[in-house]
């Protein structure tokens, strides 16, 4: 199938399902300024250990080094503005042609976007919790008293360690992650957009579909399994999408 057949059959299939998700890794965000972390040489994980920084028996032996890792970069996330493909996801949902998005990103693009419905299976930086009394506070909160010279930042309240909402390596997945599982039970196609799908549990969910729509610059283990494989960054792929459902 040629890329113009993929696209427009992506189309047929998102206007004929009834019941659409999405699923969206960080191939989605890429064009937002935000790295990825498994393309090799460029993503995160080839630069540093994951296991050994961001997991959280690393945030439990030295937070302070945890922090020292990622605190900036995730002050840029929050600084980073949707782009094309996240406004598209909005978009379908906004015209009723899809049902949500399941996001394993942590940058809140989505809902920046105008995504109403979304599933933050991997947490969010929009808060953090104190792991004495689980008092929560903005993630706001944190990062002045990071940026202050309070390394780890602390509670307000107790003094304990503060922890970002954020799934690390070892915790185990959330409420969120369940949720999303369930809604897939009445979805007709998942429409995985800028994830590997090798990160799991969350990558089961592509197994819950009925059919499968793919948009990713990289092969993964699902492409087989996919009605449509689209290569193409996720904003190109997406536009062409809206465009072809306006001939529909």
């Amino acid at each position: 199938m040629n890329y113009e057949n993929a696209v427009r059959r992506a189309a047929e299939l998102i206007k004929g399902s009834g019941r659409t998700l999405a699923l969206t890794g960080a191939g989605i965000s890429t064009e937002s300024g935000i790295p990825d972390f498994r393309s090799p040489g460029t993503g995160l994980w080839s630069r540093m250990d994951p296991v050994k920084v961001a997991s959280s028996e690393a945030f439990l032996n030295d937070p302070a080094a945890f922090y020292r890792a990622f605190a900036e970069l995730w002050h840029g996330y929050r600084q980073a503005r949707p782009n094309d493909a996240h406004y598209a996801l909005a978009r379908l949902e906004k015209e009723g042609l899809l049902s949500g998005v399941i996001t394993q990103n942590i940058d809140g693009l989505h809902q920046k976007a105008g995504s109403r419905a979304v599933w933050e299976v991997h947490g969010n930086l929009r808060t953090c919790r104190c792991l004495s009394c689980s008092q929560s506070f903005p993630f706001d909160f944190l990062w002045e008293k990071y940026r202050g010279g309070e390394n780890p930042p602390r509670c307000g309240e107790c003094r304990g360690v503060l922890r970002p909402n954020v799934v690390l390596f070892g915790d185990p997945l959330g409420g969120e992650f369940y949720a999303a599982a369930k809604a897939l039970e009445r979805c007709r196609l998942l429409l995985a957009v800028g994830t590997s799908l090798t990160v799991y549990p969350v990558a089961s969910l592509a197994q819950r579909a009925e059919r499968l729509v793919i948009v990713n610059r990289e092969p993964t283990p699902y492409d087989g399994r996919a009605d449509v494989v689209i290569r193409d960054s996720a904003s190109k792929a997406l536009a062409g999408i809206l465009a072809a459902l306006e001939k529909i």
